[in-house]
C-alpha cells in the first residue's frame, strides 16, 4: 500500500495547533508529509472470524482467549462475525522520526503528528478493501485494545492470532505496546442487522485523563 495525501490538519491537532496552523507550521507539516510518504509502505493483514460469546467475554473463533470487558461485548452485541485488523506504517516510520530528531525536535514532532494521521487513513484504507470483499450488510467501528475496558495486553494475543509478526513485522512489548510504534490492532464486528456506529468518545478512554484534546473544542479522532 502506498499512502494518499495525508490529512495535515489531523497531524496538526495532534501537534496541539488550535484554528489554522501559521506559515511556519504548514511548511514543516508539508515537508513531513513529503517526507513520509516518500518513504513509507505501510502493511497490513487480517483475520474474519465467527464470534462466540459467554459469562468469560467474546471469542473469535481459533483465538485461545476471549475478549475480555463489558465494552467490547457490548459493542459487538448482535454481531455473528468480526474482522481483526492489525496495521502498521512499519519500522522506517520509527526511524523517520528519530533521524529527524538529530536536527531538530520541531522536525521530529511534525512527522511523528503526520505518522499518526498516516496509520489513521490506513486504517481506515484497509477496513475499505477488506470489507469490499466480505459479505457485511452491517459492521461496527474500529474498536481496539486498550480503548474502554478492553485489556491492552491483549494486543499479543491479537498479534499471534493474526502471525502479524512473521508476516507484517509487528511485535509487542512486555507493556504491551506495539513495535513499530506507529501500528494498530483493532476488531470491527460484522452483523446482518443494523449496529450502533456510533463512538464512545471520552467516557470510556483510558487515556481521558491525560487527553490534550478533552475540555477544549478538539477531540482525539476527527471522524
Amino acid at each position: 500500500m502506498k499512502l494518499n495525501p495525508i490529512d495535515k490538519s489531523e497531524a496538526a491537532r495532534y501537534m496541539g495547533v488550535k484554528g489554522v496552523p501559521d506559515r511556519q507550521v504548514q511548511e514543516l507539516l508539508d515537508w513531513a508529509e513529503e517526507l513520509v510518504r516518500n518513504s513509507i509502505s505501510p502493511r497490513y493483514v487480517y483475520r474474519e472470524t465467527t464470534l462466540s460469546f459467554d459469562e468469560n467475554g467474546v471469542l473469535p473463533a481459533g483465538m485461545p482467549v476471549p475478549l475480555t470487558g463489558n465494552d467490547i461485548k457490548n459493542h459487538l452485541s448482535g454481531c455473528t462475525g468480526a474482522v481483526i485488523l492489525a496495521a502498521t506504517l512499519t519500522s522506517e516510520a520509527d526511524l523517520l522520526i528519530r533521524r529527524s530528531a538529530v536536527s531538530s525536535m520541531a522536525e521530529s514532532l511534525a512527522v511523528d503528528c503526520i505518522c499518526s494521521a498516516a496509520i489513521e487513513q490506513v486504517c481506515d484504507r484497509a477496513e475499505e478493501e477488506i470489507f469490499s470483499g466480505i459479505s457485511a450488510p452491517y459492521r461496527t467501528w474500529r474498536y481496539s485494545p486498550g480503548y474502554g475496558d478492553l485489556p491492552l495486553s491483549l494486543q499479543r494475543d491479537i498479534l499471534l492470532y493474526l502471525n502479524a509478526m512473521r508476516r507484517i513485522g509487528l511485535t509487542v512489548t512486555e507493556d504491551s505496546l506495539l513495535i513499530p510504534s506507529k501500528s494498530v490492532t483493532a476488531v470491527i464486528g460484522i452483523s446482518h442487522t443494523p449496529v450502533n456506529r456510533t463512538k464512545g468518545g471520552c467516557a470510556v478512554c483510558n487515556m481521558r485523563e491525560s487527553c490534550a484534546f478533552r475540555g477544549t473544542s478538539g477531540r482525539c479522532s476527527a471522524k
